[in-house]
């Protein structure tokens, strides 16, 4: 039994604050999950910035109905984060003027994205009719005990990003962020090899040009994961230097490219795909699985010094 439901309008404001906290929190997983350096509870102050271009601490008090003490906290957590800048007014020295910041600016698109999620997730909830406010939180709170509002925002969130990763072919300009994901991936986990630095450092003449492939995730124009095929031979080929972009991680992007692997692979009429790994990167080998790779026999000289089991998929 919830207390607040007795209490009623004696304990809306405690009761408006606890939910208040819980949509905080709620939120600030989104925020968390797509890698996204944000504080809900600075939402009013920023968006104010990006309706009004620029504005000083005065007038975003007035326009929020906010104190200044407040005001100012957020903007100095703003400040903090590098979304927001201050300027001298050229006109009255004494007064700052406030505005996003480059990289504000940068990750604004992204951050519309997660807003529309957001208020397309929540909106649903608030839409009831009831006889008062507190039967209406009563059943906005029910709602929200049903299915983790987070949760529904991330799945929907994870669709749109999934149907604006594309997936693109090799060319030449890729070569830098095919070798520095890959790089970034190795020193993370293990070492860059002798045999990493010949695929890396000319991809096109050791990969492609020797009749592999070479893929991309693509996002808004930037990089966001990487994989090669490898030619063993006309039927036979490697699946290797598969890497996401930190960024990008927990969006699956890497389930999408091997999806993508293993179609492309059957459309060539190939018989198998081969693969080499490492059983402490758990999550990969549980992948792996997951789309049919079946570990063999390794061969006594393998290619990489860190392999300690290699995989077939049967096509």
């Amino acid at each position: 039994m919830d207390a607040f439901n007795l209490y009623k309008e004696l304990g809306l404001g405690s009761r408006l604050a606890r939910l208040s906290d819980i949509l905080m929190r709620e939120v600030q997983l989104v925020y968390d999950y797509a890698k996204i350096d944000f504080d809900p509870y600075l939402f009013p102050v920023f968006k104010m910035l990006i309706d009004k271009k620029v504005a000083t601490t005065t007038q975003i008090c007035e326009a929020l109905c906010v104190s200044q003490p407040a005001v100012t906290q957020a903007l100095q957590k703003l400040k903090k984060k590098g979304l927001i800048d201050f300027n001298n007014d050229k006109h009255d020295g004494r007064v700052k003027l406030i505005s996003l910041s480059a990289h504000g600016k940068k990750i604004l698109p992204e951050l519309k994205v997660l807003w529309k999620v957001i208020e397309d997730e929540v909106k649903p909830l608030t839409y009831k009719k009831t006889e008062s406010l507190i039967v209406h939180l009563q059943h906005f709170e029910i709602q929200l005990k049903k299915e983790k509002i987070s949760d529904r925002i991330i799945n929907k969130y994870q669709k749109i990003m999934s149907q604006k990763t594309e997936i693109i072919p090799f060319e030449s300009k890729y070569a830098k962020d095919f070798k520095d994901l890959n790089i970034a991936w190795l020193e993370k986990y293990f070492v860059v090899e002798p045999h990493d630095s010949e695929l890396l450092n000319a991809c096109e003449e050791t990969i492609i040009n020797k009749g592999g492939f070479i893929f991309f995730a693509r996002i808004d124009e930037k990089i966001a994961g990487t994989f090669s095929l490898i030619k063993v031979s006309d039927t036979s080929y490697e699946l290797g230097k598969m890497a996401v972009d930190p960024e990008f991680q927990g969006r699956k992007i890497g389930q999408k490219l091997m999806e993508f692997c293993i179609e492309f692979a059957k459309k060539q009429k190939w018989d198998h795909l081969l693969l080499y790994s490492n059983t402490k990167l758990e999550n990969a080998i549980h992948i792996y699985k997951k789309y049919g790779f079946r570990e063999i026999k390794q061969e006594e000289e393998v290619p990489y010094l860190r392999s300690n089991i290699k995989m077939k998929l049967k096509l």
